[in-house]
């Protein structure tokens, strides 16, 4: 029998189950990003980025086969295969190299404020090239998303000019992974309509459509690992990657960066959205910034301060608006 011909009844029986695995996928992400912002520092952020796409695919095959009984998505057409690979490519290769590279320049804390980017921009996508409304409503809350991001990294310097706290390097990989976050958001919706399109009238059992975010998010990692290992060629960066798999302590947290991410947080943020309302489950999973001002800084032996909670609490702000109202 089935794992999911035992869980499934139960699970579409819960109240709220939906915005318990939104609540979940947000601390599940904060995880990811303190394991990765250590990992990021030992490998790099280009050796970590395919080491994690490696094992996220090894660990999708093994739940692929054991609940649907195939070791690789089935039923998808061209077209979902399209739509989702061209997700991995601008969510993975460009904006987790990106969010990565974030890490190394200043830490988790500040690259997380910068993935609340992800929904104005997936807004921004879906009114350009889907015909998506952008109401009035939207346009204020990515005013506020961004003076709340702006409230944060900006200081007064001398005579009172507003000056970067942050290396203009890292802000703009921030901007990058958020935007790339946000597109690719967009295009792995496209994907996993089509997907779900092209499995009607297959006789396929109902596993396959249980597990269609985790097929779909084995498709996108598809895409990050043959782009990351193009990458690596071209910069001829393998040696950094053999030295990176000879690191322990590196390859663990690699290893828990991608069992929290790709793997899990990933999967059931896909899964979230099937269960409850997108708007509110879009909100729980983007409070990573709030969840992860404490352990950060615990584990960084940094000091808390007022202005940037003050911040990251006026960009959540923005972020709720976007889905709320």
């Amino acid at each position: 029998m089935r794992i999911n011909a035992i869980f499934a009844p139960l699970l579409q029986n819960m109240n709220h189950l939906g915005e318990l695995i939104a609540l979940g996928v947000a601390v599940s992400w904060t995880a990811t990003a303190l394991f990765a912002d250590i990992a990021s520092h030992r490998l790099g952020a280009l050796a970590l980025n395919f080491i994690r796409m490696v094992l996220s695919l090894l660990m999708l095959t093994l739940l692929l086969w054991f609940t649907t009984g195939s070791p690789v998505p089935m039923g998808a057409d061209a077209s979902a295969w399209g739509w989702l690979l061209l997700s991995g490519v601008v969510g993975y290769v460009f904006g987790d190299y990106c969010l990565f590279n974030s890490y190394v320049v200043f830490g988790s804390k500040y690259g997380q404020l910068f993935m609340t980017l992800a929904p104005p921009t997936a807004a921004i996508t879906g009114w350009l090239f889907l015909g998506e409304v952008m109401t009035w409503r939207s346009w204020l809350a990515m005013l506020v998303t961004l003076s709340g991001i702006a409230f944060t990294i900006l200081v007064r310097g001398e005579g009172h000019k507003l000056k970067l706290k942050l290396p203009l390097k890292g802000i703009l990989f921030g901007i990058g992974a958020g935007v790339g976050q946000g597109v690719g958001l967009v295009l792995s919706k496209l994907g996993l309509n089509c997907y779900e399109e092209s499995l009607v009238g297959q006789e396929l059992t109902p596993a396959v459509t249980t597990m269609l975010p985790f097929a779909g998010t084995y498709v996108r990692a598809l895409a990050g690992l043959v782009g990351f290992f193009l990458i690596l060629v071209l910069r001829h960066s393998l040696g950094d990657l053999r030295t990176a798999l000879h690191d322990r302590k590196g390859m663990t947290f690699a290893t828990l960066t991608t069992f929290f991410g790709p793997f899990i947080g990933v999967s059931m943020s896909l899964m979230a959205v099937q269960y409850a309302h997108a708007g509110i489950a879009s909100t729980l999973m983007a409070l990573t910034p709030v969840l992860i001002i404490i352990p950060y800084s615990i584990i960084n032996h940094q000091k808390i301060s007022v202005k940037e909670v003050l911040g990251t609490l006026i960009t959540m702000t923005g972020v709720a608006m976007f889905f709320l109202f």
